[in-house]
């Protein structure tokens, strides 16, 4: 690998593929490369739980040894920092979402909080300019301000959970596996000799490898759990819930009503403690209410078009956004879209450029 030096880059290694891959790039293209895996205090799996490698979430003590040894192989300076304290207060999150009847995104609080905001404290105090990561994304450089643009792996693409990054920083991050798709970044990791080459991904919460979100959010807001009326969308009562910690808008399974159809949640009503359910038409809404706007591209105006996506795995859809003065603006889209979720984030591109993004406080009904 290359001796030359470009500069001192603080890469946030997590024991998988992707972040060691971004580690083993850097490295052979001639940065100062130090590794940092943030130790969060996440559980370990139960014996049952365990199954070695094929685990669901990130940041174990497994994942721990796995960042150590690529740094190893590499010869860089790596480093555990203690982050548990933080994280806690990113689970309390988590769990006063649920209980306020939103719909977390901890993933884009992660990247906020920690990959994007302590990593930079770190990464200044040993002297590095730029804090890399393995997110599956593209800072274009080409213009006069860097700009944020999907990665090349359309089945990764991780923009959605980046969108609150501030402009600001944008020059001093660094996405070195955005242009390739995962399936290149495996072969790279073979060409690396490295043995985590076939690590399955992360796919999970990485503090409820279990997947019982209620369990978490039971064991921090009990109240949440407190037994109420199941309505329909005339307010007559048709069954009992198990506490509005159980539920999401859209959430289909579990709801333990015979209605003779297709029933999801519609609303979650925290103040009277009740769910409500409706069918697959009644999810459909035209426009939504966000805050806390981030907008990455500046010069857009009060009111632009866009596709906007209001979860992960949805599928941008064309709509105007028209911003206010207070940080919040609306979303409208061309067609009705299902079960915009408040506590989920919306994003607004253009192609596969990021313009900004914001937090969905409700759908708004026409």
């Amino acid at each position: 690998m290359s001796t030359s030096n470009k500069g001192k880059v603080v890469v946030a290694m997590s024991g998988g593929v992707d972040s060691s891959v971004a580690a083993c790039l850097l490295h052979e293209q001639g940065y100062d490369v130090v590794g940092l895996f943030m130790r969060v205090g996440t559980p370990e799996p139960t014996p049952a739980e365990d199954t070695g490698r094929n685990h669901q979430g990130c940041c174990s003590a497994a994942d721990a040894a796995d960042a150590r040894f690529v740094a190893g192989m590499l010869d860089i300076p790596f480093f555990a920092l203690n982050f548990e304290q933080e994280f806690d207060e990113l689970i309390d999150y988590f769990a006063d979402e649920y209980a306020a009847a939103r719909t977390p995104n901890p993933c884009v609080m992660c990247n906020q909080k920690f990959k994007f905001g302590r990593l930079f404290d770190y990464a200044d105090a040993v002297g590095a300019h730029t804090v890399a990561t393995g997110h599956y994304a593209i800072l274009d450089r080409e213009q006069s301000r860097p700009q944020l643009r999907r990665g090349c792996d359309n089945r990764k693409d991780q923009t959605y959970v980046l969108f609150g990054l501030q402009p600001d920083i944008l020059d001093r991050v660094m996405f070195p596996i955005g242009h390739l798709t995962k399936d290149e970044v495996r072969a790279e990791a073979e060409r690396f000799g490295l043995p985590i080459c076939d690590k399955p991904d992360s796919v999970d919460i990485c503090f409820v490898p279990d997947r019982d979100y209620a369990r978490v959010v039971r064991e921090r807001r009990p109240d949440a759990f407190n037994e109420g009326n199941v309505v329909d969308n005339e307010g007559n009562v048709v069954g009992t819930h198990r506490g509005i910690g159980n539920y999401t808008i859209g959430q289909r399974r579990g709801l333990g009503i015979a209605a003779g159809v297709p029933v999801y949640v519609t609303q979650v009503n925290v103040e009277s403690n009740t769910v409500t359910i409706g069918q697959r038409d009644d999810l459909m809404k035209t426009s939504l209410l966000a805050n806390n706007i981030n907008m990455l591209e500046p010069d857009l105006g009060d009111s632009f078009r866009c596709h906007a996506k209001i979860r992960y795995l949805h599928k941008a859809a064309p709509a105007t956004v028209n911003l206010q003065d207070d940080g919040q603006a609306t979303v409208t889209f061309d067609e009705p879209q299902s079960a915009p979720t408040p506590g989920q984030a919306v994003v607004f591109y253009d192609g596969d450029l990021v313009l900004g993004g914001g937090w969905i406080v409700r759908p708004i009904d026409e």
